[in-house]
């Protein structure tokens, strides 16, 4: 009995591996064995990257509302601790579009802030 081969199942396969690594240069997008070496790795960083995206968003709006606040002369953390002690839930991305948006409505934000965080020796000195 003659052995199976997988003929056009095996091309069919390789054939979905070279389109994930199109874009590639060199053998990275011709080569068999570096084709798949290319396309197991990229998908290592696509999972990684998932989540620096939302890291890296987030850092950028705690350093827009930081600079709001500090054209406001006052800082970032005693700004959030505010807004918690006054029940006041907006997440930083919120913070961050009203603090560009809008200012006038980021200025009572503050003065809400600044109502609920009485003001201690540390921060006065």
């Amino acid at each position: 009995m003659p052995r199976a081969q997988k003929g056009a199942a095996r091309r069919q396969s390789k054939v979905r591996w070279f389109k994930q690594a199109k874009g590639n240069r060199g053998s990275r997008s011709r080569a068999w064995r570096t084709v798949k070496q290319t396309v197991i790795r990229s998908g290592v960083y696509q999972t990684r990257d998932r989540k620096l995206v939302k890291r890296d968003y987030r850092a950028l709006w705690i350093t827009r509302i930081s600079a709001a606040c500090e054209a406001r002369d006052y800082n970032y953390s005693r700004f959030i601790a505010g807004l918690k002690k006054a029940n006041i839930t907006l997440n930083r991305k919120m913070l961050s579009q009203i603090a560009i948006a809008d200012p006038a409505a980021f200025d009572q934000l503050v003065e809400l802030a600044k109502a609920r965080m009485p003001i201690t020796q540390k921060a006065a000195a």
